[in-house]
């Protein structure tokens, strides 16, 4: 396999990907792979991602590409920054052409719908020889902000510190930190499930029911995801931390966050049909709530805030009426399933 060419990649040139390929590219040269020829072509030509990234220059350390042959030199790092429900397409379609020795980073904050898998698990499903190379990658991670140099922080976890290392040390910097945690159950669990949170967060904002209301939903919202995070084996310290309480903070009080505005959206009155192909990327927690509701079911939790995002989005619930029915619920232990 040749290694001439950069020794590192990402793959996928929405908002997240391009950031992080310019991340990269602060140390080295950096291959931006996009989904077709016309939009490789149009970033090379503006020298920015207009629809995503306005008026950030991409530099000339970033190689945009559609040719998968690109990757072969990608010894080091392969970024996936591809939406969840398109990564297996996605590892299957590259998978001749990556490198046996790199290392593969999920950013994808999703669950895999028919199958349940969680994205480092699709990567290995898709691409079987990946298996003991993939880590991924979750935290309070704005690309707008990120992508204008903005401090920010993230936790790659992988069960292998030397692989979450190698990606900490070619992906970290100054204003950008990287913590390492092994727990990849509960990171990637915390950070598919606060995009379902962060949904009614944006509702709740938008109906006016207060800082204290938005407050406690993202809180309970927190006690949900870690429940289920915990019975599929994850660490309940993990959610406690930058996949978590960080992630979750940031997308639901945040304009910048698509899973935010979506609940702002439905809100106003739209319904999701008419809300979808409006938005400028991919609000993960639309496409995440039923995945994570078949897997309440399969391990026995409940996940009310992450029911009524479902009755909302999918069954034609009012927004207003998911939101009473969520903040009248039946009095409790506060620590009902945590301890």
């Amino acid at each position: 396999m040749s290694t001439s060419g950069p020794s590192l990649a990402v793959v996928g040139a929405g908002a997240w990907g391009t950031t992080l390929a310019l991340l990269l590219s602060r140390s080295a040269a950096v291959t931006l792979l996009a989904r077709d020829e016309a939009h490789a072509a149009a970033l090379r030509s503006d020298e920015e991602n207009k629809r995503h990234l306005p008026g950030v220059p991409l530099g000339d350390r970033v190689a945009v590409t559609s040719d998968l042959a690109a990757l072969a030199s990608a010894s080091e790092l392969v970024v996936l920054a591809v939406p969840s429900r398109a990564m297996r397409a996605t590892v299957t379609s590259i998978a001749p052409a990556v490198s046996d020795d790199a290392v593969l980073l999920s950013v994808a904050k999703g669950i895999e719908n028919d199958s349940l898998l969680r994205m480092t698990e699709v990567v290995v499903s898709a691409l079987p020889d990946a298996a003991g190379r993939v880590a991924a990658l979750s935290g309070p991670n704005l690309a707008p902000e990120i992508s204008r140099g903005l401090p920010a922080a993230a936790v790659v976890a992988a069960a292998d510190d030397v692989v979450s290392g190698r990606a900490v040390d070619v992906l970290g910097g100054r204003t950008f930190r990287l913590y390492r945690n092994r727990d990849v159950v509960g990171v990637e669990l915390a950070g598919a499930l606060k995009n379902i949170v962060a949904i009614v967060a944006g509702a709740v904002e938008k109906l006016g029911a207060g800082d204290n209301a938005k407050a406690a939903i993202t809180t309970r919202g927190l006690a949900e995801m870690t429940r289920l995070g915990v019975a599929m084996g994850g660490n309940p310290l993990t959610f406690a931390g930058l996949a978590g309480i960080g992630d979750i903070l940031a997308t639901s009080t945040s304009g910048l966050s698509r899973n935010h505005r979506l609940g702002v959206e439905l809100a106003s009155g739209r319904s999701w049909s008419d809300i979808e192909g409006s938005l400028s990327g991919v609000a993960e927690g639309a496409y995440t709530v039923r995945a994570a509701l078949a897997l309440a079911q399969r391990h026995g939790i409940e996940m009310p805030i992450a029911r009524e995002v479902h009755a909302v989005l999918h069954e034609g619930k009012d927004v207003r009426a998911s939101v009473v029915d969520l903040l009248s619920r039946e009095s409790r232990d506060e620590l009902t399933g945590l301890a």
